[in-house]
């Protein structure tokens, strides 16, 4: 279970463990923590790594400070490990940002040795604030309504919405529209010209002649999985 600071609760954190499941949470940069962090010897960063664990981010580092923080709040074998990164340029400084870093905390339980690859994997939390702003393109952005019952039902077409083209991505495209945006998919695929025209007891899409999306949108259908059928 993956989360930023915002899941940060023992409620959440007892439960997952109630249930055999291994978290990952951002916890904030209090001020007794961000002096913790900025005193770890040099000796104890190392280098951090990218998500998928491909290369090393450069200008960044993890340590682990476990042993110099209380965590005896939170379930057995939590750990606290903090990550330090140059400000990319014209980044807003804080009052965290000391030497040139800036700092993060998380807690996690999992118990694997190396901090870089649990700093990756608190970084695949990125995917669930992507589902997020795609769900506010596709109509989360317009609640809340007065009454809760149309919420309700708004919310469950949002979430169909959100499904339906996570599974158009996934089975009938590839390459760049494969990873779009609801914005773009919308503009390239869904609000395409077309007519649909019977011939020959056939049911045929005709697209605008010359829309340069026109291709994709055929391989996308020629990729559409065939019901079998059951006699």
């Amino acid at each position: 279970m993956r989360a930023d600071s915002a899941g940060l609760s023992h409620d959440l954190l007892s439960a997952c463990r109630e249930r055999g499941v291994r978290f990952v949470v951002g916890h904030d940069l209090r001020t007794a923590i961000a002096r913790i962090a900025v005193k770890v010897p040099r000796s104890r960063w190392i280098a951090a790594i990218s998500q998928d664990g491909a290369e090393e981010r450069e200008g960044a580092e993890v340590a682990e400070i476990t042993d110099l923080v209380d965590l005896s709040g939170w379930p057995a074998g939590t750990r606290m490990i903090a990550r330090r990164e140059e400000p990319h340029e014209g980044a807003q400084l804080t009052f965290t940002d000391i030497d040139g870093h800036r700092y993060q905390v998380f807690l996690t339980d999992h118990p694997d040795k190396d901090i870089a690859f649990l700093k990756g994997l608190y970084r695949g939390r990125g995917r669930a604030e992507c589902l997020i702003r795609d769900a506010k393109d596709t109509g989360l952005e317009n609640l809340p309504s007065a009454d809760l019952a149309i919420n309700r039902a708004w919310l469950a077409l949002v979430l169909v919405a959100g499904d339906l083209l996570a599974w158009m991505k996934g089975l009938c495209l590839d390459g760049e529209l494969a990873r779009a945006e609801p914005k773009r998919l919308r503009y390239a695929l869904l609000h395409a010209a077309g007519v649909v025209v019977r011939s020959a007891r056939r049911l045929i899409l005709r697209i605008a002649a010359g829309w340069p999306w026109g291709d994709e949108l055929v391989r996308a259908f020629a990729r559409l999985p065939r019901p079998s059928l059951v006699t």
